[in-house]
């Protein structure tokens, strides 16, 4: 991802919410599972880190290996992650190249 697409996805993320939640019991396997069904419907998504804050770097590298997602951005704690919809057809969010 190029800074011009990163550039283009912060900007997409700026009115978003953040979705999932990386609470006292970090990174499990229900908020794998919650990050993996929002990730597939919306794309790009917002991770609120409200414990684990001094860790989320490692966290959020974690996660975007597990969701095969790329890391567009974390300002305080706030981790923005894209991954495009596996259908082209399903795609919401066009890169600019």
């Amino acid at each position: 991802m190029n800074n011009a697409q990163r550039n283009f996805l912060k900007k997409a993320a700026h009115s978003l919410k953040p979705v999932v939640m990386i609470g006292q019991n970090g990174l499990n396997e229900q908020v794998l599972k919650a990050a993996e069904e929002a990730i597939e419907s919306h794309e790009l998504i917002k991770v609120k880190f409200q414990d684990y804050k001094e860790a989320k770097r490692e966290i959020a590298d974690e996660l975007c290996n597990s969701l095969n997602a790329e890391s567009v951005s974390i300002i305080g704690n706030i981790l923005t992650i894209y991954r495009p919809a596996r259908d082209p057809g399903k795609r919401s969010i066009r890169l600019p190249d």
